[in-house]
Order: C-alpha cells, then sequence, then structure tokens
C-alpha cells in the first residue's frame, strides 16, 4: 500500500515513519481492496501533554475513510487510529459480503 506522511510543526524521524507504515500494512490484511493512506501528523501547541494529533485517511473502491486521534504520543495515536480504521474496514467487508 502507498502511504503518503505529512508532518506538521516537526519532523518525523525515520522510526516513526516505519512505525506507521508497519502499522499500516497490518491494516491492509483486514481489507485488500486499500489504495492509498494519507497521513498527517501534527503537534498542537497547547501546554496540553496530549498535543499529538494523527489522521488517517484510507481510499478504498468508492470509498474513503477518515480517522483522527489524539494522544500523548504519535504511536499510541497511530495505534489507535488503525485499530479504529480496522473494525471499519471489516464492517465495509461484512456490508460488501452481504450485497453480493
Amino acid at each position: 500500500m502507498k502511504v503518503n506522511t505529512q508532518s506538521v510543526n516537526f519532523n518525523a524521524d525515520r522510526k516513526l515513519i516505519d512505525f506507521l507504515q508497519n502499522r499500516l500494512n497490518k491494516v491492509e490484511t483486514f481489507y485488500s481492496k486499500v489504495i492509498s493512506s494519507d497521513v498527517y501528523m501534527k503537534v498542537e501547541n497547547t501546554s496540553s501533554k496530549v498535543n499529538k494529533i494523527v489522521e488517517i485517511k484510507i481510499n478504498v473502491p468508492k470509498d474513503k475513510f477518515v480517522v483522527k486521534k489524539q494522544c500523548k504520543s504519535f504511536e499510541e495515536a497511530v495505534d489507535s487510529a488503525c485499530n479504529s480504521l480496522e473494525r471499519r474496514l471489516i464492517k465495509q467487508k461484512e456490508k460488501l459480503r452481504v450485497q453480493a
């Protein structure tokens, strides 16, 4: 799967991008028709510790799924967002199976 990543207000290191790529590859096992994904990682300027935002957009044929999570670390936000995406992709797969 092609993954486009953008980091806003910081420079993402290689370790974070590799973690993101590996986690999204696991998501692809639940729904094989994923075309591409766009990931936006942002650091919000607040005094709160929960200031890391990850937004993942997954493109599938005839549809698009968007999940946005805010957590203490990017790894935690990516993991949480991918769990949500897995549930949504499984629902989509079941819906397509019922229609066929």
